[in-house]
């Protein structure tokens, strides 16, 4: 299974290497516009800082901030953990392990995740039961599962990296939703969450 995941990721990473820099200029605008629908002023979301040619970008960050919306980002701290959380704070990131970037101390610990109402989950792929494809640390794994249950746990993809089915193993969480450019929020039917 993890033969098969490891072609996926190299294709996919492949082909977002063959995206140009206008292109994923374009689609980092309209997940700006799409993410005004996720969240409502007061709340947290738990987001990421993009490398490389990961959908998304710090301008997706900046505008949650502005809709006063208390925005945690992921600190890799142990590779065997789930994530620790820090607050975002506009200039603030600083360069961390693994090519991230990171909010500067203070820490949040794992547990921070439980007081989102959103995750924005980087993912390769998603498929429509909400299976998600990710780099293969298991960052993610780990950590979602401390999420509140009434959380929604958002895949940002390209739009033709929501495919129909991905190979999934027993400790894959599932995500509830997708943030694609052209689709926007695309709920997932295969993930439901007791609230």
């Amino acid at each position: 299974m993890s033969e098969t995941k490891d072609v996926l990721r190299g294709a996919i990473l492949a082909a977002r290497r063959a995206v140009s820099a206008q292109q994923r200029a374009v689609e980092a605008r309209a997940l700006v516009a799409h993410s005004a629908s996720l969240v409502v002023e007061g709340s947290t979301v738990c987001a990421y800082v993009p490398v490389g040619s990961e959908p998304g970008s710090l301008e997706l960050i900046d505008s949650l901030h502005r809709r006063h919306v208390r925005v945690l980002l992921p600190v890799a701290a142990d590779v065997e953990q789930p994530l620790q959380w820090g607050e975002y704070r506009p200039g603030g990131l600083i360069d961390a392990q693994f090519g991230l970037r990171e909010p500067a101390e203070p820490r949040l610990s794992a547990e921070a995740i439980a007081s989102a109402s959103v995750v924005l989950v980087p993912a390769l792929a998603v498929d429509r039961a909400g299976v998600r494809l990710g780099r293969g640390a298991g960052f993610y794994d780990r950590s979602l599962p401390l999420a509140s249950t009434s959380a929604r746990l958002v895949a940002v993809v390209r739009d033709d990296e929501l495919v129909e089915r991905l190979p999934a193993e027993p400790h894959d969480v599932r995500v509830t939703h997708a943030l694609t450019p052209n689709a926007g929020l695309v709920a997932l039917s295969g993930m439901t969450r007791a609230t």
